[in-house]
């Protein structure tokens, strides 16, 4: 592992993915799909669901298992387990501790690009009081054709923004989020200190996928930043 971020023009935007960066949601979401998973008759258990879906869409998830698996999920299906989702959430749903004060600190523009419905997304920002924080610079895969791991969502963030892609770094959970980031041409960090991550905290996955490093505490966000 290491410390550096590739050498470039300077950084003018970060880039936050929200679940499992910002707020702990992970464990809850990805437990509630992997019963709802199980209960259409897919057996899967939840390390594979993490391993294969965390970090995408709804949409992107019930295409492979219908593709992969050969597994059709039934009408209202996806808005049945985003529905328990969200109840959970509203009891369980913490933002990733350090989060608000690293926010505050914090000498760049930066917005949140989430696989999450606008929906969840919002309502998530809102339980754990990080909304207020970001106003209107949220944006969801459902705004753009294709979710991560394509490079869309991150390329209509820094548009959005006003930023060159070249000019952002982006804070990512997972490897579609790293890989869409790289695909974007946009710098990018592993973060693993969401509870979905176990006692292994070196996210060699990230790293494997183009991550420059990784830090699994907010405090460590000034030193990546100053890396860059």
């Amino acid at each position: 592992m290491t410390d550096a971020i590739p050498a470039s023009p300077p950084l003018a935007l970060v880039i936050f993915d929200c679940d499992g960066v910002l707020i702990d949601s992970e464990p809850i979401s990805l437990a509630t799909l992997t019963r709802g998973l199980n209960g259409i008759g897919l057996a899967i258990d939840l390390d594979a669901v993490r391993e294969r879906f965390a970090g995408t869409s709804m949409t992107s998830i019930m295409e492979r298992v219908a593709r992969e698996d050969g597994v059709i999920a039934p009408d209202g299906f996806v808005e049945r387990v985003k529905a328990e989702t969200l109840d959970a959430f509203e009891a369980e749903l913490t933002a990733m501790a350090g989060i608000a004060e690293a926010l505050g600190l914090l000498h760049l523009p930066f917005c949140v690009a989430s696989s999450s419905d606008p929906v969840r997304l919002r309502r998530s920002l809102g339980l754990t009081g990080l909304l207020p924080l970001f106003e209107d610079r949220v944006f969801s895969s459902a705004q753009v054709a294709r979710g991560k791991p394509f490079p869309d969502l991150f390329l209509f963030a820094a548009e959005r923004m006003g930023v060159a892609p070249e000019r952002c770094l982006v804070i990512e959970d997972s490897v579609p989020g790293v890989q869409a980031a790289r695909a974007a041409g946009m710098r990018v960090v592993g973060f693993t200190g969401g509870g979905h991550w176990g006692h292994d905290r070196t996210g060699r996955d990230l790293l494997a996928a183009g991550a420059a490093t990784v830090f699994s505490a907010h405090a460590e966000l000034g030193r990546i930043l100053a890396a860059g």
